[in-house]
């Protein structure tokens, strides 16, 4: 097992244990939850096997729904950005992401943000259109979706800004 696959399994069991004893308690205002967990799939290598990183996606919200008892909407709302995730890289990256020669560590602030909003907003969009699960309660989604976007997408950066590795 090499540095970085040690790396990449420190970060999965340090997001999760953030998420389910600090995170998952913080109800502000009744609706903003940050979900930090993500941050696992943003930063897994750009060239890990696809059929694994679904598994590992699945697996990570899988583990987030059993601590939240959420009936697996995390689970869901994780596969969908696994798979949507090469799409994201694509959109904000182009031709960097198709040699793959992106290390999120080293792009500029400005691509580094676009592809968290895109990412984060695909989750939360999934998970509170999951979680609500009912069209007359759109206005609820959207807000839902919104405020805790935003309050993700701050811890978000200044996670990636305050742990960023120095990739030679």
């Amino acid at each position: 097992m090499n540095r970085d696959t040690l790396l990449h399994i420190v970060r999965f069991i340090v997001l999760v244990l953030v998420q389910v004893t600090i995170l998952n308690h913080i109800n502000f205002l009744g609706f903003l939850n940050p979900y930090i967990y993500i941050i696992f799939i943003l930063l897994a290598p750009i060239n890990i096997n696809k059929s694994l990183f679904l598994v590992i996606s699945f697996i990570l919200g899988l583990i987030i729904d059993m601590f939240g008892d959420s009936g697996g909407v995390h689970a869901a709302a994780c596969l969908v950005i696994a798979f949507f995730r090469p799409v994201a890289l694509r959109s904000v990256f182009g031709l960097s992401y198709e040699f793959q020669t992106v290390k999120l560590s080293q792009v500029g602030f400005g691509e580094r943000f676009a592809y968290v909003i895109l990412m984060v907003l695909t989750h939360h969009i999934v998970l509170f259109s999951l979680e609500i699960f009912n069209f007359s309660h759109i206005l609820l989604i959207v807000k839902k979706t919104l405020f805790s976007s935003l309050f993700t997408i701050v811890i978000t950066m200044l996670v990636l800004v305050l742990f960023r590795r120095n990739d030679s």
